[in-house]
């Protein structure tokens, strides 16, 4: 199946990214993706102007794509980090997000990228969650949420949050499940050998 025929998963990359939010998933993505291209799924970062971004540690990042010439999405992914703080008030981003919910199939955010859902009000008498250290930022943009704070993802249909930075790669893997196979993400989990065992 060539690019074209293959259906999408957009990465959103922002100023003040935070660096693992994104580049966690493209990893697992990326490589269920070239790995297993069989399945029909091609992953790509956008960024609104299809420039490099810097993101929060000071790692840059070139984006693929920009917003106005990106393949129309199946998935999009927007992460979280510093860089989010001012989009919860960026009426034209929140308003971007709720263009992309009228035509994306599945809308998933890692970390902080939830509360701009919420802002944008695609989180509304729904389950979610976020960073720990956001959980209440993400209850008083939205009160009707149902914040989830030990879950490290919450899949609710056409919505799935992740819980802070690495949480998006378990989140990823969910994905790989949910659009292929369970066994698909069991062979790409080895395939990144993503097996944490922290030392404390």
């Amino acid at each position: 199946m060539d690019n074209e025929d293959a259906r999408k998963i957009g990465i959103l990359l922002f100023p003040e990214v935070e660096e693992l939010d994104a580049v966690g998933p493209w990893e697992v993505l990326s490589y269920w993706t070239r790995t297993f291209a069989e399945d029909g799924w091609q992953v790509f970062c956008f960024s609104a102007d299809g420039n490099p971004v810097t993101c929060a540690k000071g790692l840059t990042i070139e984006a693929h794509h920009s917003m106005a010439d990106m393949p129309a999405l199946d998935v999009l992914l927007h992460p979280g980090g510093r860089g989010t703080r001012p989009q919860v008030h960026d009426e034209k981003h929140v308003e971007w997000v709720r263009s992309q919910r009228r035509s994306v199939p599945l809308m998933t955010s890692v970390c902080t990228g939830s509360l701009v859902f919420a802002a944008a009000g695609l989180l509304a008498g729904r389950p979610a969650t976020t960073h720990w250290a956001s959980l209440d930022r993400l209850a008083e943009l939205d009160p009707t949420i149902d914040v989830r704070a030990e879950e490290r993802f919450v899949d609710d249909g056409d919505v799935v949050t992740s819980a802070g930075i690495s949480a998006g790669i378990d989140m990823a893997l969910h994905l790989v499940a949910r659009l292929a196979s369970p066994e698909r993400a069991r062979e790409v989990r080895r395939g990144i050998q993503y097996d944490p065992r922290p030392p404390v």
